[in-house]
Formats: structure tokens, sequence, C-alpha cells
């Protein structure tokens, strides 16, 4: 494991390099937003000075070729090169890194839908169904974890064998969001996380320092600076929360 400031943990120097060169990519097409004196609030509730729009990667082609490269070299280091067999992406911000992932292993794809179209046990599943086949569920990034979930087990009850997710950017911060995947025996692989985000802040002035501050000190304690700033401040509480909204809507 190597450890980088902050005390980020990497698997490797590889996992490392990876992780800094996918935070300066975002960085550069202006995907991260830091906004401290004004949170964002997300469907879970919690409360939050940053923000990544991860669909700005498909606009720029060098730069979502290079993020998927990395995550194809991930994919093989961390999982193998014969142990997926199909690639399902998530509605609907999944969909552009799913085929282009799979495009790269040659593998056939489907995509999930985030509720069922129809009836029977497949009316999540647009494409060929996976069934009995080793299926790599992709995804533009994760906050807590929970439609990945969703997605895996939509994937399972259409008799895929879902067990693997990719994202390119994972929060890393709200708790028990690996827990959760964990729980269902899904490991889940990233190519960055925040504290990636803030090392790579420190080459170029990308924000101002007071900036920088701000959320580094979110990311020391996510939940308690959530409760501060008026979100949920647990994650029973985010899990009330996002389950009274899917009910409301």
């Amino acid at each position: 494991m190597m450890m980088g400031r902050a005390g980020v943990t990497h698997a490797s120097e590889w996992d490392r390099d990876a992780a800094l060169t996918t935070a300066r990519i975002l960085l550069e097409i202006k995907a991260i937003n830091f906004r401290p004196e004004e949170p964002y609030t997300f469907t879970s509730g919690w409360k939050a000075p940053v923000y990544i729009d991860c669909r700005k990667i498909i606009s720029f082609p060098r730069a979502r070729a290079k993020i998927c490269e990395l995550g194809v070299e991930k994919l093989v280091r961390h999982v193998g090169f014969e142990t997926i067999e199909a690639v399902a992406g998530g509605e609907t911000a999944g969909i552009p890194f799913a085929a282009w992932i799979a495009d790269r292993l040659s593998l056939p794809m489907a995509y999930v839908r985030k509720k069922p179209k129809g009836f029977g046990r497949n009316a999540q599943i647009e494409g060929d169904v996976p069934e009995g086949k080793r299926t790599l569920l992709v995804e533009d990034l994760t906050t807590d974890g929970g439609s990945k979930i969703q997605f895996a087990n939509a994937l399972r009850d259409a008799g895929a064998l879902c067990d693997h997710v990719f994202v390119v950017f994972f929060y890393g911060v709200f708790p028990g969001s690996l827990a959760k995947l964990g729980e269902m025996g899904i490991s889940l692989h990233h190519l960055c996380t925040w504290w990636d985000v803030l090392e790579a802040c420190r080459e170029r002035p990308y924000f101002p320092e007071a900036t920088l501050a701000g959320v580094r000190k979110f990311l020391e304690d996510p939940v308690a600076w959530s409760a501060a700033h008026g979100g949920v401040a647990s994650a029973e509480e985010a899990a009330a929360h996002k389950a009274g909204k899917a009910a409301a809507g």
C-alpha cells in the first residue's frame, strides 16, 4: 500500500499516479466544483462543499480516452484479464463509460434502467441480458453507493453475476458507503477521490487557498460538517431521507 498526503492510501504507486492523473484531468476540464460558502445538498440529505460533474468528461475526447485507458488498466490489475465477461452501464451517466470500457475490453454491453420498463425479471435491462455472465457494473461516480446497490440487484435479479463495480470518481467520505457494497459481496474500483483532487491542487492554483482549507475541513469530518450546515448527521438519517424522497416521488 502506498501512502500519500493526508493519509490517503493507494494499492500501488501506479494507482496513486492514476489517481493524480485523473484528478488533474477533472480539474483541467472544470468538472470539479468547490463551494464551501454555499453547500450542495445531495439526494441523501448530506451537505457538502464539493461537487463533481463527470458528465463533462464525454465532451473532451482526449480526456475521456485517457480516463478509460486508466480505468481498463485498473480493472486488469485488480480484477483480471479474463474475469469480466460482460459490461453494464447504469442509466444514464454510466452508459457512455460502459460503452468505452466494453469496447476496449472487447466485451458485450448492456445497460440498467433506474426503474423497470414493463414486466418480468429483465424489465430493467436493455440489450442482451448477461445471464450467468460475470458482469462489471460501470457508473461515472458514487457518493454513498446507494444507486450502485439498486443497479447491481437488478443485474442479479436478471441472472447476471455482478461482484464488481467501476466508477471514475468515488467521494470516499460519507459513512457506510463501502460497507453496504461489501455486505453484498461487491468490490468497488475507482480512479480517484476528493483527497486526490486536493493533492493535485497543490501543484497549481486551481482554487484560492481559503477555499481549499474549507474543503479540507469538510473531508476531515464530513458528518459534523454536514450537520453544522443543515444536512443529515448520520448514515441512518441519510437512508431515511432518501427513502422518504423516493416514497414522495
